[in-house]
């Protein structure tokens, strides 16, 4: 019997939807309330300056994705041109990342679902998302695309016409918005808390951003890679202007910075308090689409890095293990069964557990991005040795990269002076240290 492989089975669209699904989740929906309390208005420059500097890093992992488009890239290309441990650590790392964003948007999963039912259990929503997300991933890849493709889809469309909604009201000076743009100004200026205020916003700004990396990932499946993954690629800059920006400024015109709470999306507050409840439910929906989309690219990824790792011998040959479709199961059912702890933990601490996922993941994104500059460094030098031309190049190397590099830098020191955040910077050292641990002990 032949052995069972990998299948090719994203299509342009799916690829194209994927990278705008993990674009645009829970970070942008809920997580952006740290980031309006921290910068006030000027939220829309704080995602403008990181969306930047993710579009320089994603850029470099495309080009080392269309050159040698494999599944579980991320690891693959550390292993190869960097070195076994640095592979090792940024496919575990990445691997750990995906399980604590799987965690914090099932519970973004269930504080949505508390808007329509309050008295219903917050962990009661985490299993049945688990489990039914969990199945659709057990079918085929094309399913896992198909399913992102309509969720991605439903979300753009609402942000579309949110913002088409919303701007509507904002220049016809309708009744429950009588301030046009003056809530950009009002309440303590365009910077409320500064240049430091701002500065500050950055690292919450990272978190909303996980996960666009996943086009790397996802071109090992990829019908014709050298032509979907370089547009799904440089899409991003305009999902980011348009997206984020584009919505934050919405927003921020809609309704006073301040009088945004942690209760529901902002989203969905905002356009609750002026009135309109059907938009408020109908957004409330969304969001909880956006949730369940990231996560259900959550368990996608999570399950191609354990078989990538298992495959470059980091991780057991237990998770190279394939279905007849040419699924990874064990590395599906292994993730989603460890994701489970966020049943147990919204359980026990269902107000705080979204703030604690929010900090460590965001400590962990800092790893995979630096991973992925290092990595992308010596990748060029290789090229430069072997007088290989990229057919994707990034931009600005190295120049690019080194001032990515500093960018990374600056978010942990950031991080180590807010209290939300610091214990992600105490947790970085020990988690590389468990990592290094773990090499040596399977190299043993």
């Amino acid at each position: 019997m032949s052995e069972n492989k990998m299948q090719r089975g994203l299509k342009n669209r799916h690829l194209q939807m994927i990278a705008l699904g993990t674009a645009v989740g829970t970070g942008l929906f809920y997580g952006s309330t740290a980031t309006i309390a921290l910068a006030g208005p000027a939220v829309s420059l704080s995602y403008l300056i990181g969306g930047a500097v993710i579009f320089l890093i994603v850029r470099m992992l495309g080009e080392m994705s269309v050159e040698e488009p494999v599944s579980g890239s991320f690891s693959y290309y550390a292993s190869k041109y960097w070195g076994k441990f640095p592979g090792f650590l940024a496919g575990w790392n990445y691997w750990f990342l995906y399980i604590l964003v799987s965690m914090a948007e099932l519970t973004a999963v269930s504080i949505y679902l508390s808007y329509w039912f309050p008295d219903l259990p917050k962990w009661i929503g985490v299993l049945v998302c688990l489990v039914i997300i969990t199945a659709v991933n057990l079918i085929t890849v094309s399913a896992y695309g198909e399913i992102e493709f309509w969720m991605a889809f439903i979300k753009i469309a609402a942000i579309i016409g949110m913002i088409l909604l919303g701007s509507y009201y904002i220049f016809t000076d309708p009744e429950p918005f009588p301030q046009n743009f003056s809530y950009l100004w009002d309440h303590g200026g365009f910077f409320p808390n500064g240049i430091e205020g701002l500065l500050m916003s950055l690292a919450p700004v990272l978190f909303s951003f996980g996960g666009i990396e996943l086009i790397g990932i996802a071109a090992g499946e990829a019908q014709n890679p050298d032509k979907t993954v370089p547009r799904a690629v440089n899409q991003v800059v305009y999902r980011i202007l348009i997206f984020y920006v584009g919505t934050m400024l919405v927003l921020m015109t809609l309704w006073p910075w301040n009088e945004v709470g942690k209760d529901a999306s902002p989203f969905v507050q905002i356009f609750g308090n002026a009135g309109f409840t059907s938009a408020a439910n109908i957004l409330n929906f969304v969001v909880l689409t956006a949730a369940v989309s990231v996560y259900n690219s959550a368990i996608y990824s999570n399950s191609r890095m354990l078989y990538g790792l298992a495959k470059s011998g980091n991780a057991p040959k237990f998770f190279e293990k394939l279905s007849s479709r040419g699924v990874p199961v064990n590395g599906i059912l292994i993730s989603s069964g460890i994701t489970l702890l966020a049943v147990v933990l919204n359980y026990f601490l269902p107000d705080q557990v979204f703030m604690y996922m929010m900090s460590i993941v965001t400590g962990a994104i800092v790893i995979s991005w630096a991973a992925i500059v290092l990595t992308h460094i010596k990748f060029r030098r290789h090229c430069q040795r072997n007088g290989i031309v990229p057919k994707f190049k990034s931009l600005f190397y190295p120049a690019a990269d080194y001032l990515c590099l500093a960018f990374l830098i600056m978010i942990v020191v950031i991080m180590a002076t807010m209290d939300e955040m610091r214990i992600a910077v105490i947790i970085i050292p020990i988690w590389i240290a468990a990592i290094w641990l773990l090499y040596k002990y399977q190299n043993r």
